[in-house]
C-alpha cells in the first residue's frame, strides 16, 4: 500500500523560509514524476513544483523562490520555499504518478497523494 507523508509545514512571517518533505512507503519515487500541489481556502488545487528523472518543473509564480529536490536513498521529495509571501498560505500536498512524464501538472493526473501539511505565512 502506498503512503506519502508530508512534514515540515508551519507558520512563518512574510519573507521567511520553510522546507517541506514527502516520504514514501510502499512506493519508490525513482524516475516517476512526483511533486507538490497546494490548495488555499476557497481556491482550486494548483501544481507548484515537480521533479522527474532529475528534471524539475516550477510554476511561474514561485520560480526563483521555491525549489524541489529528490533523495532516492531516503525516498523523499522535498520542497524548499524561501521569501514566502502571505499568498503562499495553503495546504500543501505531495503527489506522485506512475510515469516519468509529469502530465499536465493537473491534480487529476496524479494517483498517489499525501494528506497534506499546512503552511501559513503571516504579513
Amino acid at each position: 500500500q502506498v503512503h506519502l507523508v508530508e512534514s515540515g509545514g508551519g507558520s512563518v512571517q512574510s519573507g521567511g523560509s520553510l522546507n517541506l518533505s514527502c516520504a514514501a512507503s510502499g512506493y519508490f519515487f525513482g524516475s516517476n514524476c512526483a511533486g507538490w500541489f497546494r490548495q488555499a481556502p476557497g481556491k482550486e488545487r494548483e501544481g507548484v513544483a515537480f521533479i522527474s528523472a532529475g528534471i524539475k518543473h516550477i510554476t511561474a509564480s514561485v520560480q526563483g523562490r521555491f525549489s524541489i529536490s529528490q533523495d532516492n536513498a531516503k525516498n523523499t521529495v522535498d520542497l524548499q520555499m524561501s521569501r514566502l509571501k502571505p499568498a503562499a498560505t495553503a495546504m500543501y500536498y505531495c503527489a506522485a504518478r506512475d510515469d516519468t512524464w509529469c502530465g499536465r501538472f493537473s491534480s487529476t493526473d496524479y494517483t498517489h497523494w499525501g494528506t497534506g501539511t499546512t503552511v501559513t505565512v503571516s504579513s
